[in-house]
């Protein structure tokens, strides 16, 4: 085995924790993937000469780039990303990104705050990195980065108080979508939906017949009215969504993104193997 392949060895045994820590930072898989990416063309090119702790270096050349990539987003004013689940996480590391509570609620809340403040509560809260390693990555001291950990903290224990309330509510807007859906009532559904509302299939859903992609509260409205008959309520991956599972089976799934009591993105997922990868359950009507 050359050097070239030692180092495509060492880099592999770190992927799945910086792709953790990449997926925490950025709440966007193929943004982790990317970042991942770009470590390891920074270590292929650099070498791990000199470098003592390979875990540490990577982890912080991770973070860097991630932190570019919110800073930008920033800058851009763009809308957060959450998780997309036509790209859904790949086992080993499916465990590993939504343990410790890390699931669609609080990646929500990481969208909220402000990029170095996500960066010192992930990487400290998270990953256990010294506030001496995390100060040097947002170009502060030890007790700034501190202070921005803290100060994150206190957002995200806030924002857990009222998340209950916020599911609670949106399985309401879930439940009647469903509703409405069975029962054909098309100016419901157009109620509870957003005017710019996006639907987008997975590859094996249109393959069963599908559009890929449905725009507008007029037209998913039309693609859902007097459908959805043999539909249940589902937890998909910790929030409301609806699922169609003949004999108990989950065949589809449907996950949702709501604003303000409108939802704004429906997501129709059929791959088996991908739905095999949600932290899914099914509710009793």
């Amino acid at each position: 085995m050359n050097d070239s392949d030692q180092l495509a060895d060492r880099f592999e045994a770190n992927r799945a924790h910086l792709r953790a820590v990449a997926y925490r930072m950025l709440g966007s898989i193929s943004e982790a993937d990317d970042a991942v990416q770009e470590a390891w063309l920074r270590l292929s090119r650099s070498g791990d000469a000199g470098v003592e702790n390979l875990n540490a270096w990577l982890t912080t050349v991770v973070a860097r780039v991630c932190l570019d990539i919110l800073r930008s987003r920033k800058s851009r004013r763009e809308e957060p990303l959450g998780v997309h689940l036509t790209d859904p996480i790949a086992n080993p590391e499916h465990e590993a990104m939504l343990a410790d509570s890390v699931g669609l609620a609080l990646l929500v809340v990481l969208e909220t705050l402000a990029p170095a403040e996500r960066l010192a509560f992930v990487l400290h809260d998270m990953f256990a990195m010294p506030f001496e390693e995390i100060a040097p990555i947002v170009k502060r001291s030890p007790a700034a980065a501190r202070q921005l950990a803290s100060r994150a903290r206190r957002r995200v224990q806030g924002a857990s108080e009222h998340r209950e309330i916020d599911h609670t509510r949106q399985r309401k807007v879930v439940d009647a979508f469903l509703a409405a859906s069975r029962g054909g009532d098309f100016d419901a559904l157009l109620a509870l939906l957003d005017p710019d509302v996006v639907l987008r299939a997975d590859a094996e859903a249109v393959r069963m017949g599908s559009p890929s992609e449905v725009l507008g509260a007029a037209e998913v409205a039309s693609t859902f009215s007097g459908r959805a008959r043999a539909a249940q309520p589902a937890s998909v991956n910790g929030a409301p969504g609806v699922v169609w599972a003949p004999g108990g089976k989950p065949r589809v799934v449907f996950a949702f993104r709501i604003v303000r009591g409108k939802i704004v993105h429906i997501e129709m997922l059929a791959d088996p193997s991908r739905i095999d990868e949600l932290d899914l359950s099914i509710l009793e009507r």
